[in-house]
């Protein structure tokens, strides 16, 4: 039987351990759906998951990146199609996760025609891929496939492979023996990658003479869990987290100040302002005036990117390397501080921080006070769970607020902080992990942009799902909420109704349409039993919760000037100034820093 192109790449695929694409139809990638058809038909196939819209699909790439280790893998036609893949695919560069994306492509016999839905791809995929290809001819199929997912999978990046339409179906031929042709091959082992002796030993007479050391650790520290704790222990360390790195570590440990940033707790934020010594680890946090000044520390940075090295503060000593493996070469030179009162002051300021974040998770509003959604949530956890956030206000609370227990996963848009990320990671953590109980964390906004629609997609696949439960849970506040506080405390400006109202959706209704649980929440009180509820079900459940927009995301400590700014917003007639002051503001303004 005449092997099509197609049939040839859908079994590479295979071959390099592919077991599931995100993606959705169009007569640019047929081809290669008619391949994956026959496939399953064989029961060779690959598992094609339909998405309602391409972006999801590509975010549902990146999600499953991030919580298996694999390559995530996502499809679309060409034209439109592959151009709504580009939002997902930047967070996959942004979160440094191995994505493969597959697009489809006018004949190549009217390429440069323009043709309907011919764009030229290789260009518009230039600045978020690694690499991106063409493929022109049968024999070039080979070994594109090949280098893309290698360099996707190698350098934890974004591959894009481009196939026309009439190469899709044109009979492969083997690339032959010849001038002209080259013969790839499938497979990577990655390499264990640790700096030299001499560079570990400059590391650790930083470190061991430091009094007060800090250590901020980022997603790229996640293997390295038991090294980093041990590394912790013998320095006295307390240890930050950026957001990416948010599940590294559990938050029960006492020296763990958590997160980091305009989204971070005041232990994290004291912990960069008083340390003497920092070691960073697989972290690109970028936000500088939450690190120490310049010359303040001396510093130590590991990374396995190079690029990253260096590049977020003036580092004394760059160690490119694994995580854990240059964690193991180098705790042997590390000596154990037997000064104790740094780390004790951390773990003492660490357990007054939960308890503060418990007072204003428990603090009154109208009606109900978004910290305390999450602060209900975060004990009832099984220690299994995966948890997603969407960007926005929302995000502050599963930063601060979940308290993230050992094993549990969790993630969210990190470097490109893009609304609508939320659902379509957790339906990917869902197919990745079916036995395990997922939650959603989701503001209205990025529910109406474009998750709602994808309660569509949980609502095709729930029962595949060996533990049904997925849990959708809606800050319903009818306020583009982030972007309100960023415009009073950043800006000055009073909310502006017109851009930051949005609809007032029945998002528990919608969803109780489906054949879905349903709870909606306007009582605090009611909280807890929702939670218990919703992780009892028996098919995944929507929890929209009528939350008040007046409770403030504020960063763990004000500048002057963005009190300032703040008070000025208020001043300029903000209809929610009454509140707000009354409210969690005046908790906050009294961590101003000078």
């Amino acid at each position: 039987m005449t092997q099509m192109t197609s049939d040839f790449f859908v079994q590479r695929l295979k071959d390099w351990g592919v077991k599931r694409i995100y993606g959705y139809s169009g007569d640019g990638i047929n081809g290669v759906l008619g391949a994956l058809q026959r496939a399953e038909k064989a029961g060779a196939g690959i598992e094609f998951i339909q998405v309602r819209h391409e972006e999801m699909a590509a975010f549902m790439a990146v999600a499953h990146a991030k919580f298996t280790g694999e390559l995530g893998v996502c499809l679309s036609t060409g034209g439109p199609g592959a151009t709504h893949l580009l939002t997902g695919l930047y967070d996959a560069k942004l979160d440094h996760a191995p994505v493969l994306a597959i697009a489809g492509q006018a004949e190549s016999t009217v390429r440069g025609g323009s043709y309907q839905q011919e764009l030229n791809l290789d260009r518009i995929f230039a600045d978020v891929a690694g690499y991106v290809q063409e493929v022109s001819a049968p024999a070039q199929t080979r070994h594109v496939t090949d280098r893309a997912i290698r360099v996707a999978i190698a350098g934890n990046d974004v591959s894009v492979i481009v196939l026309p339409k009439d190469v899709q179906d044109t009979k492969y031929e083997d690339p032959a023996q010849a001038h002209g042709f080259t013969r790839s091959g499938t497979g990577y082992a990655r390499p264990s990658v640790t700096p030299r002796r001499a560079d570990l030993e400059r590391a650790a007479e930083i470190l061991n003479s430091g009094s007060k050391v800090a250590i901020l650790i980022g997603a790229g520290a996640r293997g390295a869990a038991t090294q980093v704790i041990e590394a912790a222990e013998v320095l006295g360390a307390g240890v930050a987290k950026a957001l990416l790195g948010k599940d590294v570590l559990p938050d029960d440990l006492p020296f763990v100040t958590g997160s980091i940033g305009l989204l971070g707790t005041k232990p994290s934020s004291d912990l960069m302002r008083d340390c003497d010594t920092l070691l960073m680890i697989g972290t690109g946090f970028p936000w500088a005036e939450f690190l120490p000044k310049d010359g303040q520390v001396r510093a130590v940075q590991i990374d396995l990117d190079a690029a990253m090295l260096g590049l977020r503060y003036p580092v004394d000593v760059n160690l490119h390397g694994d995580a854990t493996d240059t964690l193991r070469a180098l705790l042997p030179l590390l000596q154990r501080k037997t000064e104790r009162s740094w780390r004790e002051g951390i773990e003492q300021e660490v357990a007054k921080w939960w308890q503060t974040l418990e007072q204003r998770a428990m603090a009154k509003a109208n009606p109900v006070n978004p910290q305390r959604v999450v602060w209900e949530m975060s004990p009832r956890l099984p220690p299994d769970a995966i948890v997603t956030s969407d960007s926005g206000s929302c995000a502050n609370w599963y930063a601060r607020d979940y308290r993230v227990k050992a094993g549990q996963r969790a993630s969210l848009s990190g470097g490109l902080a893009s609304m609508g990320a939320a659902v379509p990671y957790a339906i990917a953590a869902k197919f990745a992990h079916p036995q395990r109980p997922v939650v959603a964390l989701v503001g209205d906004g990025a529910m109406q942009m474009n998750n709602l629609a994808e309660l569509i997609t949980v609502q095709k696949y729930w029962r595949e799902w060996s533990d049904p439960r997925l849990i959708v849970c809606v800050f319903n506040n009818g306020d583009l909420n982030e972007v309100t506080w960023e415009q009073r405390v950043m800006e000055g400006n009073p909310r502006f109704p017109t851009t930051q109202d949005i609809p007032d959706v029945p998002y528990a209704r919608f969803a109780e349409l489906m054949g879905l649980g349903s709870i909606f929440i306007d009582d605090p009180e009611q909280l807890g039993a929702a939670w218990d509820t919703a992780l009892a079900a028996d098919r995944p459940t929507l929890i929209e919760v009528k939350t008040d927009p007046e409770v403030a995301p504020f960063p763990p400590h004000l500048t002057l000037e963005q009190a300032k700014a703040f008070m000025t917003s208020m001043v300029k007639g903000d209809k929610g100034a009454g509140a707000v002051l009354a409210d969690t503001a005046r908790q906050i303004l009294k961590g101003i820093t000078p």
